[in-house]
Parts: C-alpha cells; structure tokens; sequence
C-alpha cells in the first residue's frame, strides 16, 4: 500500500474526502516530525511508539578497500510495536 491508495482508504473509513484525509496524515506526520525536534517520542496506546533514537561514533570498513571508516554519530527515527497491535497478528 502506498501513500495514495492509505489516503484513499483512511478517507473511505472516516468518511473524509481524500483532500482532509491527506491534511489529516501531513499534520500527524508534521506532529511526530515536531515531536522528535523537542527530544520527545509519541506513544500511540493499543498501536506502538515513534522515538529518536541516538547513534554513538563508530569506526566500520570499507568492503571494497578493507580500510577502516569513522562514522559519525546520529540519531535515528524508530518505531516499537506496541503489545495490543502485535497481539492482532498472533
């Protein structure tokens, strides 16, 4: 399922038009973006939780040369399944 076809369908179930459906996922997609930037996660209770995860510096290697490559640190967006929604799948 791609963005459109996930608009159509959110917007068909909440009796929406694909116009509020689509501001309906840019605002929740703007609000976990807004969230992240204040160091914050986003607990959806019954569906899971989007986090910022932080990433230490770390040498790798280089496949093709064999050298080492420092790798700088990052942060990393994340999201854990809550319990209730994997229990659906088992």
């Amino acid at each position: 399922m791609n963005k459109g076809e996930f608009i159509k369908s959110v917007a068909d179930k909440a009796g929406l038009t694909q116009k509020e459906a689509n501001a309906a996922y840019d605002a929740m997609v703007e609000t976990i973006v807004e969230a992240f930037k204040a160091n914050d996660k986003v607990a959806l209770v019954g569906f899971g939780t989007f986090e910022l995860k932080s990433k230490p510096a770390r040498t790798g290697i280089n496949p093709q040369t064999k050298q080492p490559v420092k790798i700088a640190a990052s942060k990393a967006p994340s999201f854990k399944v809550g319990k209730a929604f994997k229990d659906l799948f088992n």
